[in-house]
């Protein structure tokens, strides 16, 4: 098997500890909104998931007044402003991310909209070793469909099964999967027992770089027998 030509990031989970942001964000809009403990949604439920599902779900539950577009809006602005103030990229991502566009070409997909996508970044002047970002509202269909990873295979024009993607969540992993690609898991939002669909789970960014830039320099093949599954 070739080596891969590029790494596909996840965002949220990935590169920044945003999860809590997000269930955060929302918890505050459905308090302002009258919603406070009468919403009847399990946020974790939508972990990895495009908002605008959410936010669907809400709406056919309750019928409030204001569209989705709108609150998807306000919480959008919500998270835009948490992530702002608290910077919450995580320790190692950065430096993991500056050694591997050394070598592969690098792209960004995430189900977050793009005014966040854009925010974070700008945070340790990320965008600059990404070729190519996609936001999870310019792709039709969201994780766990391929749509997005295919989509940022597509911009940077690499073949699906030239690109690795690294993800937190369940949506992400079969979304990545069934894009073609092989997918390592990092255990940073989910425990590995629950990411065992991934071609490999690991614990730290370190052995996502072993992965990538040491002796094998490559994801292994994706033979359930010797699947690699570092914590």
């Amino acid at each position: 098997m070739k080596p891969f030509q590029a790494v596909i990031f996840d965002m949220d989970g990935v590169i920044v500890d945003s999860e809590p942001s997000h269930e955060r964000a929302f918890l505050e809009v459905m308090r302002e909104l009258g919603y406070g403990d009468t919403h009847g949604l399990r946020f974790a439920d939508y972990v990895g998931r495009p908002d605008e599902v959410l936010w669907q779900d809400f709406i056919a539950r309750h019928h409030p007044p204001q569209s989705n577009e709108e609150l998807l809006a306000l919480k959008t602005r919500r998270v835009v402003e948490i992530i702002r103030r608290d910077q919450p990229v995580f320790a190692g991502v950065a430096e993991l991310i500056e050694q591997l566009a050394a070598r592969y070409v690098l792209a960004l997909a995430s189900g977050s909209e793009r005014q966040i996508v854009r925010e974070v970044l700008g945070l340790k002047g990320l965008g600059r070793f990404f070729s190519a970002s996609v936001a999870g509202s310019e792709v039709r269909h969201g994780k766990p469909a391929p749509d997005i990873f295919l989509r940022a295979a597509e911009m940077i024009r690499v073949p699906p099964r030239a690109c690795c993607v690294i993800e937190d969540s369940k949506p992400g992993i079969a979304a990545g999967l069934a894009a073609g690609m092989e997918v390592i898991a990092i255990t940073n939002t989910h425990p590995a027992d629950e990411l065992r669909d991934a071609t490999h789970i690991v614990r730290t960014y370190s052995e996502i770089q072993h992965l990538l830039l040491g002796p094998q320099r490559r994801c292994a093949n994706r033979v359930p027998d010797t699947r690699t599954h570092s914590g």
